[in-house]
C-alpha cells in the first residue's frame, strides 16, 4: 500500500508536489496552521514547505513533528535555481 502524501506550502512547489501525486494545500496567510491540522488527518505523511513552516513557527510545529503518526517534515521551498521542480520532487519522494 502506498503512503498517502500531503504537501502544504506556496503554490509553484505544490504544483511539483500535485505532479508527484500528493495532495496539495495552499493556505491564505494566517490558515497555515489549520491547514497542516487538516492535512495530518488526511495522510501518513505531511510535508511542510519551509516558508509555511516559518509562519507557523516552532513552537507550533515541534509537538507536531514529535508525535510518530503521521510523520511531519518541513522541506524547501522550490527556487528559482531549481530547473526541474517534478524531477526533485520525485527524487525527494524516492520516485
Amino acid at each position: 500500500m502506498m503512503a498517502r502524501v500531503a504537501y502544504i506550502g506556496d503554490e509553484v512547489s505544490a504544483a511539483g508536489y500535485r505532479l508527484a501525486g500528493a495532495r496539495v494545500h495552499v493556505p491564505s496567510p494566517g490558515e497555515e496552521l489549520s491547514a497542516i491540522e487538516r492535512a495530518r488527518g488526511e495522510a501518513d505523511l505531511v510535508l511542510v514547505g519551509a516558508a509555511c513552516a516559518a509562519r507557523v513557527g516552532a513552537p507550533a510545529l515541534a509537538p507536531l513533528m514529535r508525535q510518530e503518526a503521521p510523520l511531519l517534515a518541513v522541506v524547501p521551498d522550490a527556487g528559482p535555481g531549481e530547473p526541474d521542480i517534478g524531477a526533485r520532487l520525485r527524487r525527494q519522494l524516492g520516485f
